[in-house]
């Protein structure tokens, strides 16, 4: 038994690059070995997986959970990013074993892949009804300033019964989740129980009327509300980053292939929209480290010993990019009991959006050179985005 190694880099530092440059922080983790210590943003330390195999394993593991109860006790929930505990607030982020199982069976049916392959000529029209409003006004459109944040919420707003003369309130709630003021973040949650109680108002027949329906008796309204506050602020997050790398590297078709590595020089000449999307997600996934999960009790891994309440996260990023990785499904949605639910959708989305500037705008180029496109990780556990992505949709 040893000790995992300590990173010298900041992992979770706030980071302004090229969008081809990858943060510093995933090859730097991956070349000390298959678990690396770091030091947390709320404090102590976090034992990060580089590798996958141990990744599929923690993903997996019986003793490491999702209940923030398990979070060291010196962490300020607010500081950490945390949700609350599962037993003050179900949900499908935070409940561990037959108590998540038993959640799980009431989202799942709601989200199959044959149920968003029936709504995804509803994305289609969102996306081509958004588009084409933006080309309407003509010249040059920043789809990262509105487009990337409307289009997933009206989605998701529009499957769970939403009204979307709400979308706009959705798109306030979710950018004031990001806010470092608590008052803020507190008028946030209360804009996203009023759109919660708006998709289950009498006459509304969405997926949120479903899940309520579905959902285990001894829930509270405001605990139900919460639920459906995680699938749209989640629904937004999901797509809302990838999105811009995705249209980026589609529109970049006549740029230098000589200065490409090999992943770039083939991506835009693919067919399959699929393939799009699953490499965007890959390279670019929604969330660079799984969520916090914490040790119950002593543990070890790989040869290093946890004790309980160590906070663990999986470098997702890191391991779907690692040039020595042979095999194995990408980890851009997780593995194991808690795979995000809302994967299909995500990927319906984004393909939507692809094929609709395929085949409406066939015209739409970048207003700039690929190379001045630039991507800012705001910091902790959460991913980067582009700071712009200025089109033209007519050419």
């Amino acid at each position: 038994m040893f000790n995992a190694p300590h990173a010298g880099i900041d992992p979770f530092a706030v980071t302004v690059r090229g969008i081809g440059e990858a943060h510093p922080a995933h090859a730097a983790l991956r070349a000390l070995g298959p678990i690396v210590r770091a030091d947390a943003p709320a404090g102590g330390q976090v034992w990060i997986v580089t590798d996958y195999a141990l990744a599929r394993e923690v993903l997996t593991h019986p003793g490491i959970v999702k209940d923030p109860a398990y979070a060291p006790v010196e962490w300020d929930p607010r500081t950490a990013g945390l949700e609350p505990a599962a037993a003050a607030q179900p949900s499908l982020t935070t409940l561990d074993g037959a108590a998540h199982e038993a959640l799980r069976r009431a989202h799942a049916p709601l989200f199959t892949a044959r149920r968003m392959h029936d709504y995804s000529a509803r994305i289609t029209t969102i996306a081509r009804e958004l588009l084409t409003g933006l080309a309407a006004a003509g010249g040059t459109v920043d789809l990262m300033a509105d487009f990337a944040t409307r289009f997933p919420l009206s989605v998701v707003c529009d499957l769970l019964g939403v009204p979307l003369d709400r979308v706009d309130q959705a798109i306030v709630a979710c950018r004031r989740m990001y806010s470092d003021n608590p008052e803020e973040v507190g008028m946030a949650m209360a804009m996203f129980a009023e759109l919660a109680a708006a998709a289950l108002q009498g006459g509304r027949d969405g997926l949120a009327v479903e899940l309520r329906e579905r959902v285990p008796d001894e829930l509270t309204d405001a605990q139900v509300h919460y639920l459906l506050f995680t699938l749209i602020y989640a629904g937004q997050l999901t797509t809302d980053a990838a999105l811009g790398f995705l249209l980026a590297y589609v529109l970049d078709a006549d740029r230098d292939r000589a200065d490409r590595d090999r992943a770039d020089r083939d991506i835009s000449d693919r067919i399959a929209t699929g393939e799009l999307v699953l490499d965007a997600l890959r390279r670019h996934p929604p969330a660079p480290f799984t969520l916090w999960r914490f040790t119950a009790t002593d543990i070890e891994l790989a040869g290093v010993r946890l004790p309980a309440r160590s906070p663990v996260l999986v470098d997702i990023q890191g391991i779907n990019t690692d040039p020595g990785r042979s095999s194995g499904p990408d980890l851009t949605f997780g593995a194991g009991p808690h795979y995000c639910t809302g994967a299909q959708l995500a990927q319906l989305e984004l393909g939507a959006i692809v094929d609709v500037l395929r085949n409406d705008f066939p015209g739409a180029r970048l207003a700039v050179p690929f190379a001045e496109l630039r991507q800012v990780g705001v910091g902790g556990i959460q991913g980067s985005r582009l700071t712009a992505l200025p089109i033209t949709l007519r050419g």
